[in-house]
């Protein structure tokens, strides 16, 4: 028994020990408080790191969406713009065909192609400006000239379209040029 009361004592002694240890070792509530409140300081200033990254990376997946649509909707406009000449080549001779002062008539399978022509334009997004009779705008029309206005209400308004005007979903890939009467 005397080996069990010496290993009672040291195993108490122990216990102050790590008691007194402890109790020296404990950091004071002002410290703990100071440091949640550091904690929380960090972590607001992560979060809000985390909420602009994701911001910035929803404005990124936007903006990208949006250019690969605009390249998709206008990825033809070249092809369609070197096209415009022969377009406007087919107005007039339909147009002199259509004279009644001329002798000159379109064969049914020309106004085929010619309708056919169109109606593919069309679905591609390629729209005719209208410009005759609208009141002139610098943005939508280029003045070729002026001319004295028929009336006084065609004044500041297109009298003749010289060149019509095209929109490629909703922008213009070219200008109507126009006369503007004065």
């Amino acid at each position: 028994m005397s080996k069990d009361k010496s290993t009672d004592a040291k195993a108490s002694e122990e216990k102050d020990e790590v008691k007194k240890a402890s109790k020296s070792k404990k950091p004071k509530v002002a410290d703990l408080l100071s440091e949640i409140e550091e904690l929380n300081i960090q972590l607001a200033e992560s979060k809000d790191k985390h909420l602009r990254l994701f911001a910035e990376f929803d404005n990124f997946k936007k903006r990208n969406i949006r250019e690969r649509m605009d390249l998709i909707n206008n990825a033809g406009r070249d092809t369609l713009s070197s096209m415009l000449p022969i377009v406007d080549d087919f107005d007039r001779a339909k147009a002199s065909a259509e004279d009644e002062n001329t002798e000159e008539t379109l064969s049914e399978g020309v106004l085929m192609v010619y309708n056919k022509l169109y109606s593919v334009l069309e679905s591609k997004g390629l729209k005719k400006m209208v410009s005759n009779g609208e009141t002139f705008d610098p943005e939508l029309h280029e003045a070729i000239t002026k001319i004295p206005a028929p009336s006084e209400e065609m004044k500041g308004k297109v009298i003749d379209t010289i060149e019509a005007g095209f929109y490629l979903n909703d922008k213009i890939i070219r200008h109507a040029k126009v006369v503007v009467g004065e």
